[in-house]
């Protein structure tokens, strides 16, 4: 019997004749659809010769639309545009900072086709790629000289890979922090052939400590920002003027590590306490690192700013070469310091700071406005306005809580999960979060020209369950 079905199996031929699958020939490509109409009729003899009934097979038609969807799902990319609606202000799953729009600008620019990434055309000769924002970031940051690489944990690994391999560096023990994706700081000075010497006690560090740890090994002092974690009680920590002092004293030269990035003072709107790049230099700082792609608002990259005479030995490390930033990450970084040197224009234009700073009471009417047409959503079963609390950061900064509204959803069926994974999966992708058995769409992390399309993201995915 099998046999007998299986000879009424359609050819490749006859199927890629169909008016279903015929289009997607030009749309696709003639060797993705020929591949997969291969592998669905594959599949298609394995299960008729495992059948031991009368089965049947679909008709070609059928069939031909089931392998148009197969290819259609397997051509969705998986990377992906995505309203985040969890609150989360540097989502790291969700590719943290968005971009300024003359940041995407600059980036379609080059990315168009070639760039003067090492030339100076004025006087056609090589240059260095840093040219593209050193002089931003010397004028922001009141710094000498500057380099980039690839993130954060790289610039980390570049700066003591250059200054301390084979030598000590200095970290006070309540530093010694672990974030995101096994990043541990003592590992991170093992790998570029650092020695960690830690001092103090978890919750108290004095002068004396690093004084009394300074040898004849020690190459570096270190202060590290703990954005990921909070010492409250009994607890003490040397300043960073007192630990350039020590500094100074000893002729060693102090690093700065502040994580986040800010280009000016961000307590007002909830960012308490991140340290500034340009206080830290100011306070005597010889290096100081941060992200580009925090509350910088820029794309992934890592910082480093200080003294000429420890950059340019960075600069000419073997690893910078291979933790070295492309064309594209230099425009939208260079696009988003000119930014910043206004802070009052940096704050209008630059997504992360607009969502930042935005008045609760805005967040508020935004919520009045968008829960009856939630609430109208078909399998919707209420929508509602309610105030809750948002993070600057999952990975880090997570302490720093924001006063935020939010449009509580339950959906008729009782199952906010499942409305959530539909979302998920929709067009556009919808990221919220579920919460004491609904499922909360968090307008702090949403521009307010993503209203509309939020409204319409629920109305499908409702719609079609």
């Amino acid at each position: 019997m099998a046999t007998n079905v299986l000879r009424n199996i359609p050819s490749v031929t006859e199927l890629l004749e169909n008016p279903k699958l015929k289009p997607l020939v030009d749309r696709v490509s003639h060797n993705v659809v020929v591949d997969r109409v291969r592998s669905m009729l594959d599949d298609l003899r394995e299960d008729v010769s495992k059948s031991s009934g009368d089965s049947g097979l679909p008709d070609i038609s059928e069939l031909a639309e089931r392998i148009a969807k197969r290819i259609l799902e397997g051509e969705q990319p998986s990377l992906r545009p995505v309203i985040n609606a969890t609150g989360i202000l540097l989502h790291t799953g969700l590719g943290r900072a968005p971009l300024a729009e003359e940041a995407v600008e600059e980036m379609m620019a080059v990315a168009r086709g070639y760039a003067s990434v090492e030339v100076d055309l004025e006087s056609g000769k090589r240059s260095q790629r840093i040219a593209a924002v050193e002089g931003l970031l010397k004028q922001i940051t009141g710094a000498e000289a500057a380099v980039i690489c690839n993130n954060n944990a790289g610039a980390t690994m570049l700066a003591l890979a250059a200054l301390a391999s084979q030598q000590e560096v200095v970290v006070s023990r309540g530093q010694l922090i672990e974030i995101g994706g096994s990043y541990r700081l003592p590992d991170v000075m093992e790998a570029c052939g650092a020695k960690l010497r830690e001092v103090g006690t978890t919750n108290k560090t004095h002068p004396h400590d690093y004084e009394n740890a300074i040898g004849e090994e020690t190459a570096v002092l270190m202060r590290v920002h703990t954005s990921n974690f909070v010492v409250v009680g009994f607890s003490a920590e040397v300043g960073l003027e007192e630990l350039v002092k020590i500094g100074r004293r000893n002729d060693l030269p102090v690093i700065d590590d502040i994580g986040s990035g800010a280009m000016f003072p961000l307590d007002e709107y909830g960012a308490a306490g991140e340290p500034v790049a340009r206080e830290s230099i100011a306070a005597g700082a010889d290096l100081v690192l941060f992200s580009g792609d925090k509350l910088l608002g820029g794309p992934q990259c890592g910082i480093i700013v200080g003294r000429r005479q420890l950059i340019e030995k960075i600069a000419k490390h073997p690893m910078m070469r291979a933790l070295r930033v492309d064309k594209i990450t230099l425009a939208a970084l260079a696009a988003t310091l000119r930014l910043h040197r206004d802070p009052q224009k940096a704050m209008q234009t630059i997504p992360l700071l607009q969502l930042l700073t935005t008045p609760i009471e805005n967040l508020q009417n935004r919520a009045e406005r968008l829960a009856p047409q939630l609430a109208a959503c078909s399998g919707i079963e209420s929508a509602e306005p309610v105030e809750d609390v948002a993070y600057l950061g999952g990975g880090s900064v997570p302490t720093q809580q924001l006063k935020t509204w939010c449009v509580s959803v339950r959906p008729e069926n009782g199952n906010p999960e499942r409305l959530a994974a539909a979302l998920r999966a929709g067009t556009p992708a919808v990221v919220g979060r579920v919460q004491q058995d609904q499922l909360l769409l968090d307008l702090r992390s949403v521009p307010p020209r993503d209203d509309q399309s939020l409204v319409e993201a629920v109305a499908a995915v409702t719609a079609s369950s």
